[in-house]
């Protein structure tokens, strides 16, 4: 069961151009956002239908992959972590920030 303690799966499609950085050593980060969409109907039995974005990230490999075959609006499936960290903005304020490191990636539809 430890496996499944910080566990986030989604599919969704991409909200932006995947942002690539390279550092010293090779290794790469991808930094995205995931668009996931609900769809129900309400108390009226009106269809409503809900988006909720995600702020993502990942390291090496999988960031090879999404730099090379994942664009804007390409659905994928994602396989991570929650996590949350704090930075200070060019004003000076704390900024809170929740992401999920990404592990795996299944590309799915077409490119």
């Amino acid at each position: 069961m430890n496996a499944l303690r910080n566990k986030v799966q989604l599919i969704g499609h991409l909200g932006n151009e995947p942002e690539i950085k390279n550092f010293d050593g090779g290794k790469k980060l991808a930094n995205f956002t995931l668009a996931t969409n609900e769809i129900y109907k309400n108390d009226k039995g009106e269809k409503v239908e809900e988006t909720q974005w995600h702020r993502l990230i990942a390291w090496g490999k999988t960031a090879e992959i999404i730099e090379k075959y994942v664009t804007k609006g390409r659905e994928i499936a994602i396989e991570g972590k929650l996590t949350h960290r704090t930075y200070e903005d060019k004003n000076g304020e704390k900024r809170y920030v929740t992401e999920v490191v990404v592990s795996d990636l299944l590309l799915l539809g077409k490119p």
